[in-house]
């Protein structure tokens, strides 16, 4: 198997298009050309765990965090991103790294931390808008099925969790085409009319070539007649954090109890109780403070993030509890994702969960 199709399989999955701006999600050594001879899933990828993926013969590593997020001016190894890539390099093992883009999924990072907290209703706290867009196209009406039925399958026409949605208007169209046409109907330099079909379709806007390369491919005219429109609408199944409730209201500090052994942490830094019950808990795996608002907005009882500053906790302002419970406690159990997904996705092929303990934080 080519390194090449499992990243196709991930980025199916997590979209590139949907990581953050600042990020760097994305093949970071190696050849995508490569035969693979195992993959290893971590959240870090440091010496070390490059130092496993040798040892275990894998020439892939799938990592949540990129080790290169900005340009690297030398490689001397000066530093563990340097070292780290030399060692990589060196012994032809490629860096996937797949970050924001798998926190942005409704089946990412974030659904990993509601299901271990047995979350119900579980959806995107803050869902992305501005990565939709519509379709609208015109085709005789006699083509219709096979036009929707060609766009549905190249990703278009999916809301929420219903497929093959469309909108259609049947009409008239008018068309003269001029002595260097060849019109699928009609006589050129002659005013035909023709009964058609206009389909209107929402699609993610990273699909966009995809979509028309395969409308285009698809359709009988000469000239298609389309139009596209970017979309306000939020893409309910993309964004940041997610926020669910709980089968039962619990105490809060039974609840902090259950989340500190859930999750291994050696503490938890939170806020002051505002209410003795939390019912709806909304949560952000890893550096998760731009979401407080919206965790408020949805009437979150308490936000289950990490990496909060001293003074960024007095913006719970005795609205929510804010309860910090560790970058590396936060998504450890990315690894497993990755691993899960590429089990399921390539059943007979070996994939790995590193080993390492990435935390570099040590508490007394």
């Amino acid at each position: 198997m080519k390194i090449k199709t499992i990243i196709e399989a991930l980025e199916n999955w997590a979209p590139p298009a949907y990581q953050e701006s600042y990020d760097n999600a994305r093949l970071i050594t190696g050849n995508k050309n490569w035969d693979c001879t195992g993959v290893l899933t971590t959240l870090d990828c440091i010496e070390s765990v490059v130092e496993e993926a040798i040892e275990k013969k894998c020439n892939l590593i799938v990592a949540h965090h990129p080790i290169v997020f900005s340009g690297l001016k030398s490689i001397t190894g000066k530093n563990y991103i340097e070292r780290t890539i030399i060692k990589a390099i060196k012994n032809d093992v490629a860096i996937y790294a797949i970050h924001t883009n798998l926190d942005s999924i409704s089946l990412g990072v974030n659904k990993v931390i509601t299901d271990k907290l047995q979350l119900k209703n579980a959806k995107i706290l803050a869902p992305k808008t501005q990565v939709l867009n519509k379709l609208t196209t015109f085709c005789p009406t006699k083509d219709a099925e096979n036009i929707r039925e060609t766009i549905f399958n190249a990703g278009a026409g999916k809301v929420g969790h219903y497929e093959n949605c469309s909108f259609n208007i049947e009409g008239t169209g008018t068309f003269k085409g001029d002595e260097s046409t060849n019109p699928h109907v009609g006589e050129k330099d002659k005013l035909h009319t023709e009964e058609e079909t206009r389909i209107e379709v929402i699609f993610p806007s990273y699909l966009k070539r995809n979509i028309l390369q395969k409308l285009k491919e698809a359709h009988p005219y000469e000239e298609v007649a389309y139009y596209i429109n970017s979309l306000e609408n939020e893409n309910q199944e993309v964004g940041s954090g997610m926020i669910g409730e709980l089968e039962e209201a619990m105490e809060i500090n039974a609840f902090l109890r259950q989340v500190k052994h859930t999750f291994n942490c050696k503490t938890i830094r939170y806020t002051q109780p505002i209410q003795s019950n939390i019912k709806r808990v909304a949560v952000c795996g890893g550096s998760g403070s731009f979401l407080l608002n919206a965790a408020i907005a949805q009437k979150a009882d308490i936000f289950i993030t990490a990496d909060y500053k001293y003074h960024q906790f007095f913006d719970a302002d005795n609205q929510i509890v804010i309860a910090d419970i560790g970058h590396y406690e936060s998504e450890q159990f990315t690894s497993v994702l990755l691993h899960d997904f590429l089990t399921q996705k390539f059943s007979n092929f070996a994939v790995l969960i590193s080993e390492q303990n990435t935390n570099p934080i040590n508490y007394l």
